[in-house]
């Protein structure tokens, strides 16, 4: 019998139901779970409606990082709100400026074997580490808080064989990017990326962390390096060395696909405006003028990607005109900048430093002018992210955009006449504590009320899918939709955990008659949506969900979903389909109105559903299981989890 892949042992670690088998549906234990903050506060209110007292998964931990700029007060309010859910709920809290949760979470509770979920698609960054790191819904993750297990489909188990070490000039950036550029931003939906081989050696943890994060771009449930000399270097550069143990697949394991990348072979990529997908050698864009030079973001968070674009700047200033951004992802990185003397070269070089954080990455702040091109080492660059809605934003390695800032124009970084001053990470950074405060004891006393504001409702309840529907169709929208499309960050976030105030910005970038227009049929039966392939891409930001279906969203229709929205969609309680062939999927696309008779007595019979467009009928597809399609019957997973606990105290 073959071997195991880490992976695949790492899954029977915590698997709780279901089988292993690719396209199954399974159930896995958390034994950690992460939130930030502009989706946190939609699960603390999600608790609170589920009946939650205390936090199972230990660490769970709350993490200020997205909402930063704080213009008026909503975004201090938010933060209060937060902590007082912490204290009730016993969560980690980290305060703003501690910096992304992702790099941080590695910091200070990455344990090499442990499974964690977050309410973030970039959580498969703590694979790097050896974890079994899962990016869900908001609402799932209030499950896994809650003590449920996480319910997903079984992935395929991708093996990348690395081979050889990154040339000069070249970084972990570059083999992110070479992995879009061969598969685009779905090629690897329901797969685990899992890396391996002699060059995964030359990769230090945060190397790895950059190829894990990115790997979420690709549509992969996860990410996975083993836990070997560089990760035990990593957690005893942070005093926590006594949580390493040695991981790694079985010698003779076989992977359900695999590739190669000879690391020695890649040069520098740089992913144009504005897809992460659109990637291709630097070569092919260099002499573009340059606005922005942007370094920073969970995309590229260590300690030696910022000292060696120091070392890169030093005694050479950026270019005129160009705007020099750097975002220190951690407070323990930007202690470590501090005592190197690499941030005061950076400020002598005339960036501009932010404080710790996601910044723009989200949108919030940093957006850079119209019609002008920025250069970022973040993960996204989907149309308008960066807080300009006609924006032109590249995706490259922190030795790109440090070379075009010098420049002022897109520079291939191995065409500097300078030595190439590639910096290793300190074995020993500095303690980061503040802003971090461990969960109280809650035995024998009181438990804190929430800090409610008027920004911060209660969730109001879903209503159970109808048997029977006939609804318009609202909108209809092209391929690779993203949930940046759907609910846009930048201006909107302090308006994210309002889920009626959040509503006016829904499907801005497309169409910003949509939200009214959903007003005005919401009483009348609702309505559905029509999408082409990979609809709901990106980040995983349930509200992208939640809000369409308090709006009365009850059917999306698309060739095919992003994994996490399709997920969340089941959730609120929204019947996601697919055209069964290509006539329906064109017949679709021209609107009109889809009547349903029998909806839940279909879904049951078969993956086969008949409605009815404009009267005549037309044949569409689920994927649902047997627990998604009672989801769907009692309005989604609050109804189901507070009837849960009726019942239960009932029996008790």
């Amino acid at each position: 019998m073959a071997g195991k892949t880490l992976s695949a042992r790492l899954i029977e670690d915590h698997l709780v139901e279901g089988r292993a088998r690719a396209g199954e549906e399974i159930a896995l234990r958390m034994d950690q779970a992460l939130l930030q903050d502009i989706l946190g506060t939609l699960v603390m209110l999600e608790l609170e409606a589920m009946g939650v007292e205390r936090a199972v998964p230990q660490p769970t931990v709350q993490y200020i990082d997205h909402d930063l700029v704080q213009q008026g007060p909503l975004t201090a309010d938010a933060h209060r709100f937060l902590k007082s859910a912490c204290e009730r709920f016993g969560i980690w809290y980290s305060g703003p400026g501690n910096g992304i949760s992702h790099p941080v979470h590695m910091e200070h509770f990455g344990v090499p074997g442990q499974s964690l979920v977050g309410s973030d698609s970039h959580t498969t960054a703590a694979g790097s580490l050896g974890m079994l790191a899962i990016g869900a819904g908001g609402i799932e993750v209030a499950l896994a808080i809650a003590g449920e297990p996480l319910v997903l489909q079984m992935p395929r188990i991708w093996g990348v064989e690395l081979t050889g070490h990154l040339p000069e000039w070249v970084s972990a950036r570059d083999v992110a990017l070479e992995l879009l550029r061969r598969h685009g931003v779905a090629g690897a939906k329901n797969c685990i990326l899992e890396f391996y081989g002699p060059g995964v050696a030359s990769l230090s943890a945060m190397d790895r962390h950059i190829i894990a994060n990115m790997g979420t771009e690709m549509g992969a449930t996860t990410s996975v390096f083993p836990s070997d000399d560089n990760t035990r270097r990593f957690l005893a550069a942070r005093g926590r060395e006594t949580v390493w143990q040695p991981l790694c697949a079985d010698s003779d394991c076989v992977y359900d696909l695999h590739e190669q990348i000879d690391l020695s072979a890649l040069e520098p990529l740089i992913a144009l405006p504005s897809s992460p997908g659109n990637v291709v050698p630097v070569t092919e864009a260099v002499g573009a003028p340059v606005y922005q030079s942007y370094i920073g973001s969970s995309g590229c968070p260590g300690y030696s990607e910022f000292a060696t674009v120091a070392g890169i700047l030093d005694d050479r200033p950026s270019a005129e005109g160009v705007s020099l951004d750097i975002n220190p992802s951690t407070r323990q990185v930007l202690g470590a900048m501090i005592e190197s003397g690499a941030l005061a070269r950076l400020v002598q070089a005339g960036a501009r430093i932010h404080q710790a954080g996601c910044n723009g990455c989200i949108g919030m702040g940093q957006a850079p002018a119209q019609g002008q091109n920025s250069l970022r080492t973040v993960p996204r660059n989907f149309p308008g992210r960066s807080g300009t809605p006609e924006d032109s934003v590249f995706l490259c390695s922190a030795e790109t955009a440090a070379a075009s800032a010098i420049t002022g124009t897109i520079t291939d970084p191995r065409t500097l006449d300078i030595a190439y001053p590639r910096v290793a990470e300190p074995d020993r950074l500095p303690a980061a504590d503040a802003g971090l405060k461990a969960p109280a004891g809650l035995r024998g006393a009181a438990r804190p009320e929430l800090a409610i504001s008027d920004n911060t409702p209660p969730l109001p309840a879903l209503q159970p899918l109808p048997d029977s529907l006939d609804v318009p169709i609202l909108l209809t929208v092209g391929d690779d939709i993203s949930t940046d499309d759907i609910m846009p960050a930048g201006t909107a976030i302090p308006y994210w955990c309002n889920v009626h105030a959040s509503a006016r910005f829904l499907f801005a970038p497309i169409d910003a008659g949509y939200p009214e227009k959903a007003a005005d049929v919401v009483d009348a039966g609702g309505h559905a949506i029509v999408g082409g392939d990979n609809y709901g891409q990106g980040s995983s930001r349930e509200n992208a969900a939640l809000v369409p279906a308090l709006q009365g969203l009850k059917i999306v229709v698309a060739r095919s979903f992003a994994r996490l929205h399709w997920q969340n969609l089941v959730c609120f309680g929204v019947l996601p389909l697919s055209p069964a062939d290509e006539t329906a999927a064109r017949r679709l696309e021209a609107g009109g109105r889809l009547r349903f008779d029998d909806i839940h007595g279909q879904l049951a019979a078969g993956n086969t559903v008949t409605a009815h467009l404009d009267g005549d009928p037309i044949a569409l597809v689920h994927e649902l299981t047997d627990r998604q399609r009672e989801l769907l019957r009692m309005g989604g997973v609050i109804n189901r989890i507070k009837q849960q606990r009726i019942e239960a105290d009932g029996a008790a």
